[in-house]
């Protein structure tokens, strides 16, 4: 099993590092990508240590970057950095100015529809931590507002919904960049949000590819089957690495499971592995 693409209590996800270290101990290779930060990455790493695990373990993050004309959302891993990078952390800053802003707008529309939620009842989910959107989803869902975090998403903060803002992402370029001066390798996150169509699919990840990008998610949880095939075939055709990811999120996505079975895992990691040496040399 392996699993690179996962979410703790330092941004969205409901385990805690040191939990998911425990859960995936016997994983052949694992990183902690929690989206915007890499607050939980050292207490991640320490508890692999602690545990004595054998086999590789990443510090990542998720990024929310700028996806072109036409194309849907598109989410970057960055996989290997080290979390301590300045220029990371120049980065990063920037990024939660941008969240913080996009944040109160929220918040202000959610109060329009009738909603009473403060600023602190969101906060209290985040444990100080990156404040998302499904905070304020079980926030709303604590209020009897909706049933579950899927439908506030649907009915208040999901994409189109009357309270969505959406927030600065940055270019394509810098943060491919900004992710190999940390030392890591930049992987496309769930290609299925970016388009379903292949042309646009080859065609984007060939000018991505040219730009510094390293790799691909082509195995990810909620693919079909086609998907899966469409990604792996693409991602070899053009040279580029490729990843597996369950974006496991604990109770707030709590239809996925935690790790993800590939064939051959050896073959599987080895271009990713490679490129993962060519960055840090």
């Amino acid at each position: 099993m392996i699993d690179f693409h996962v979410h703790s209590t330092a941004s969205d996800g409901t385990v805690p590092p040191e939990e998911l270290a425990e859960r995936g101990r016997d994983f052949t290779a694992m990183a902690l990508t929690d989206h915007d930060n890499c607050d939980g990455c050292a207490r991640f790493l320490a508890a692999c240590e602690r545990l004595g695990v054998t086999g590789r373990r990443l510090a990542g993050i998720e990024l929310n970057v700028e996806p072109g004309a036409g194309n849907g959302e598109f989410h970057m891993l960055g996989l290997g950095i080290d979390p301590a990078a300045s220029c990371l952390a120049d980065f990063l800053e920037e990024i939660r100015a941008g969240r913080n802003e996009r944040n109160a707008k929220m918040l202000a529309k959610l109060n329009g529809l009738g909603i009473p939620i403060a600023a602190e009842e969101v906060g209290k989910y985040a444990n100080g931590k990156i404040v998302a959107r499904p905070h304020f989803a079980r926030v709303i869902v604590e209020k009897g507002f909706a049933e579950s975090v899927a439908d506030a998403f649907a009915r208040y903060v999901g994409v189109g919904a009357p309270a969505y803002v959406t927030r600065y992402r940055p270019a394509q370029a810098r943060a491919i960049d900004v992710i190999h001066r940390a030392g890591g390798v930049a992987v496309m996150a769930h290609p299925r949000y970016w388009t379903s169509d292949p042309d646009t699919l080859k065609a984007g990840l060939a000018h991505l590819k040219d730009l510094g990008l390293d790799g691909v998610e082509a195995e990810y949880q909620a693919n079909a089957p086609e998907e899966t095939i469409l990604h792996l075939r693409t991602a070899y055709a053009l040279g580029l690495a490729v990843t597996a990811g369950s974006d496991f999120h604990g109770a707030n996505k709590p239809a996925i499971t935690l790790g993800m079975a590939v064939a051959d895992e050896e073959a599987f990691l080895a271009p990713f592995w490679d490129a993962l040496a060519a960055v840090r040399r």
